[in-house]
């Protein structure tokens, strides 16, 4: 079996090789409505968990990202629980996303998921 090799690209067709401040603006305005839309399809205990801490969307290298700071221990347990909700609802905008969770300062170190390595709600007991 033969292979067949393609010709290169002519650059028009290849990807830019730098970000412009357009690029970086967009993708700030992209990370905003999924901010506000994730909020919304989030149940009222989740958004309640969601208003005790800091978190924010970012788009990585075409990854969506969920980063969630929580400020002291309490709150940090109780969203640690409510992970599986959230990457219910985080599977709406993407099945590819991870979430970022870090701890208060000081107590531990923060730790990344991919939205893939949890079961649903429905399965967890």
């Amino acid at each position: 079996m033969s292979r067949r090799f393609l010709p290169p690209l002519s650059p028009d067709d290849l990807p830019p090789t730098r970000v412009t401040q357009l690029d970086e603006l967009l993708l700030r305005q992209l990370e905003e409505a999924i901010c506000k839309r994730f909020f919304k399809a989030c149940s009222s205990m989740t958004r309640a968990l969601l208003s005790n801490c800091h978190w924010y969307f970012q788009i990585n290298g075409g990854s969506l990202i969920l980063v969630i700071v929580s400020y002291d221990m309490e709150s940090y347990w109780h969203i640690a629980n409510a992970i599986p909700q959230i990457v219910n609802k985080l599977k709406l905008f993407s099945n590819t996303a991870k979430i970022r969770f870090c701890p208060p300062s000081k107590e531990g170190i923060p730790w990344e998921i991919a939205v893939d390595e949890i079961s649903d709600e429905k399965d967890v007991s």
